[in-house]
C-alpha cells in the first residue's frame, strides 16, 4: 500500500502474524489472548464440524452430494494412510488421522478465504502443538505395542548397524526421532503456510499500489494481478497437499511404532 505522505509501496511485514489481542483474560495464573488469528481458526473448527455432521448426519446407499465429498475424504485417509501405511493395525488410527487430516485442511483454506485471508497454520504455535500431540501418540503407541525397553533400544540402535559405529549413529537415532521428527513436522507445514500467505500479500498489495501510484505504473497492475491469481491457484494446491503430507508423515511415525524394526 502507499505510505502515508506517498513514500512507496510497504511491503507486509511479520506483524501481520501477531495482531493486537481482540481480548485478553488470565486462567489458572497463565495469560491468554484472543487475536483475528484465533476467530479464523474457531471459524474454521466450526465450519469443517457442521460439514462432517451434515455429510454423515442422513447417510444412505445413495449419497448426497455432502455424504460423498465426506466419505471421500475419510475413505482417503482409512485407505490410503492407516490401512496402506501402517498396515493391519492401522484402523483404529483412521479417526485421529481423519481429524488431523480435515483439521488441517480447514484452517489451510482461510489464506484463501475473502476477509480472512491467512491461515492460522502459518504461526509457528499452532502447527507445534499438533505436532506434540502426534509425538506424544506415537512414543505411547511404540511403549504400548513394544514395551519401553525393546521401543527405546529398538529407536537408539539400529538394526544391522555394527557396534562400532553406534557411538556415532546412536545420538543421531534418539535425536532424529525424538526431536527431529516433531519439529520437521512443524516446521514443514509451518513455513509453507508462511510463505505461501506473503506471496499472496506481496502480489495482491502490489496490484493495489501500482493502480493507485499513477504514471506508467498502472500499466504493470495486470502482471501483479496475474500473479496473485497464480499464486492463488498454487495456493489451493499447497493447502490440500500440506495436509496431506502432515497427515502421512503422522500414519508413516504410527507404523514404526506398532511395528519393531526389523
Amino acid at each position: 500500500m502507499l505510505a502515508s505522505g506517498g513514500e512507496g509501496f510497504h511491503a507486509p511485514t511479520i506483524a501481520e502474524f501477531y495482531p493486537e489481542p481482540i481480548a485478553e483474560f488470565s486462567l489458572l495464573g497463565v495469560d491468554f489472548a484472543i487475536t483475528r488469528i484465533t476467530i479464523i481458526s474457531w471459524v474454521a473448527t466450526a465450519a469443517i464440524l457442521v460439514f462432517l455432521v451434515l455429510a454423515s448426519r442422513k447417510a444412505s446407499i445413495v449419497p448426497s452430494r455432502l455424504q460423498f465429498l465426506g466419505e471421500s475424504g475419510y475413505s482417503l485417509v482409512r485407505d490410503g494412510m492407516a490401512r496402506d501405511v501402517i498396515g493391519p493395525k492401522g484402523l483404529p488410527f483412521a479417526p485421529f488421522l481423519a481429524s488431523l487430516f480435515f483439521f488441517i485442511l480447514a484452517n489451510n483454506a482461510m489464506s484463501i478465504i475473502p476477509f480472512a485471508q491467512i491461515s492460522p497454520m502459518s504461526k509457528f504455535a499452532l502447527p507445534l502443538v499438533l505436532a506434540v500431540l502426534v509425538w506424544i501418540l506415537y512414543n505411547w503407541v511404540g511403549i504400548r505395542e513394544q514395551g519401553a525397553g525393546k521401543y527405546f533400544k529398538d529407536a537408539a540402535i539400529p538394526p544391522g548397524v555394527p557396534v562400532g559405529a553406534l557411538i556415532l549413529v546412536t545420538p543421531i537415532e534418539l535425536l532424529q526421532v525424538f526431536i527431529i521428527r516433531p519439529f520437521t513436522l512443524a516446521v514443514r507445514l509451518f513455513a509453507n503456510m508462511f510463505a505461501g500467505h506473503m506471496l499472496l500479500v506481496v502480489f495482491s498489495l502490489g496490484t493495489v499500489y501500482l493502480l493507485q501510484v499513477g504514471n506508467f505504473s498502472i500499466i504493470f497492475s495486470p502482471f501483479a494481478f496475474l500473479m496473485a491469481l497464480a499464486m492463488t491457484f498454487f495456493e489451493v494446491l499447497v493447502i490440500v497437499l500440506q495436509a496431506y503430507v502432515f497427515t502421512v508423515l503422522t500414519a508413516t511415525y504410527l507404523n514404526g511404532a506398532v511395528e519393531p524394526a526389523h
